[in-house]
């Protein structure tokens, strides 16, 4: 068995938790909101995204950098912004995350249909263009802050969440707003689903690996040595 370094577990630990915990809370304001004849409404979906997003990267940012999210991981390493070595650990850890915590709504919620799943309500190119857009917008924030050296700017939880829960209040409705593999796929295998699901895998992944070309043309590149010093 491959031995990791202390210092990897921790981060694994932390992308592991910091995923279940999206998962758990964003997904399962969608259960309940189901469970409850849509008490909880869609701008509170919205902002569960947002705000659970916000509160891991002041909790877990300084371990792990907090990704959450296979397809920003992804794309930090096209940026040359995170290690090759912790690519595969990390999404990994992400899936597990994600997948515990579907696991945990099932049984919590046995009569939830669809356990928060990401469905398009219209065509499918609409959400396909739709997940690659909002992913663009999401990673190219992201970057925003992870090309500037130094200590971690103490606005980036709020911006990063904000951004998360103002796409969703939009585009919610009509893709789901993923922006997230891990997300999607767990609910989606979890609950026996996988309608679409290549929509949320191909259209975040498109679109954050977009955003880190958009980046270097406006805010330059950037090297893993200067981002972390």
């Amino acid at each position: 068995m491959l031995s990791l370094a202390p210092a990897t577990r921790t981060k694994m630990a932390a992308e592991c938790f910091g995923t279940f915990c999206l998962v758990f809370a964003g997904t399962g304001a969608i259960v309940i909101n189901q469970a409850t004849g849509g008490s909880f409404t869609h701008p509170g979906v919205a902002l569960t995204f947002g705000l659970v997003v916000m509160a891991m990267i002041y909790a877990l940012g300084d371990f792990s950098g907090c990704h959450l999210n296979p397809a920003i991981t992804l794309a930090l390493r096209a940026a040359g912004l995170f290690e090759k070595r912790l690519v595969l650990p990390y999404i990994i850890s992400q899936v597990t995350g994600a997948f515990l915590a579907s696991l945990t709504l099932r049984c919590l919620f046995p009569d939830s249909t669809d356990l928060g799943a990401t469905h398009p309500s219209g065509g499918l190119m609409q959400s396909t263009v739709m997940e690659f857009l909002l992913t663009l917008i999401l990673m190219f924030t992201i970057l925003a802050f992870a090309k500037r050296p130094g200590p971690v700017n103490p606005l980036a939880g709020i911006v990063i969440g904000g951004v998360i829960a103002l796409e969703a209040l939009f585009a919610g409705p009509i893709c789901g707003a993923s922006m997230n593999p891990a997300r999607s796929l767990a609910p989606a295998l979890v609950g026996l689903d996988l309608r679409n699901l290549w929509i949320y895998l191909a259209g975040p992944l498109c679109g954050a690996l977009l955003a880190v070309s958009l980046s270097g043309r406006i805010h330059g590149p950037l090297t893993l040595a200067q981002a972390t010093a």
